[in-house]
């Protein structure tokens, strides 16, 4: 549940995969970013906590897909960063499966709220730990996951669901690894050319 660290980190996440493109290694990477304040935060705990948790989250996203997140257009690189989120985190990636996606391929265009709060209900049967998420957290971690969603334009401001527009680079890109992946994003089987889930 680290997540609530921040947002998609759009800025931050293609600067880092820049720099290890650049040097290879991610504790190099790591070492420059919180030698030089790279992120130019105002605190080192700030800087480390943010270094940390876009290297945790790039780190999943292979080199071909790095590569495309230094090249590719502002919003191939926010679908990037998604599927980067959902990889690192498989609360996101459930809620992606089930609730996002569900929601749009049976035309409710709307995410509300409640969703969130009825997945998490339904996610704690399974995950005793998430018993032990306050009520405050709870609301913290449903506030991120629908800013990361607006940040990838997944989901506008007023919760309605927006299809994502996979060009055909990215998801040939994106089923060179699995493709369950492409399942985290909104759209309809026949955009995703072949894909059964």
């Amino acid at each position: 549940m680290s997540f609530t660290t921040g947002s998609l980190f759009h800025h931050e996440s293609v600067k880092l995969a820049a720099l290890y493109l650049d040097l290879g290694d991610w504790r190099s990477v790591r070492d420059k970013v919180i030698a030089e304040n790279l992120l130019q935060t105002r605190t080192l705990n700030t800087l480390k906590r943010v270094c940390r948790e876009v290297i945790s989250r790039i780190r999943t996203l292979s080199l071909g897909e790095l590569e495309f997140l230094i090249d590719g257009s502002h919003q191939e690189q926010a679908y990037l960063l998604w599927l980067a989120v959902c990889r690192r985190y498989r609360f996101i990636a459930d809620f992606a499966v089930e609730v996002l996606r569900e929601r749009y391929i049976t035309l409710k265009s709307d995410l509300t709220h409640e969703e969130f709060d009825s997945f998490f209900n339904r996610q704690s049967e399974w995950h005793l730990e998430l018993d032990a998420v306050t009520p405050t957290t709870r609301d913290k971690l449903r506030q991120v996951l629908f800013k990361m969603l607006r940040e990838a334009d997944l989901l506008t401001a007023n919760n309605m669901i927006h299809a994502a527009m996979l060009s055909p680079r990215l998801l040939d890109l994106i089923l060179q690894g699995s493709r369950r992946d492409v399942l985290y994003f909104p759209a309809f089987e026949s955009d995703l050319t072949g894909i059964k889930p």
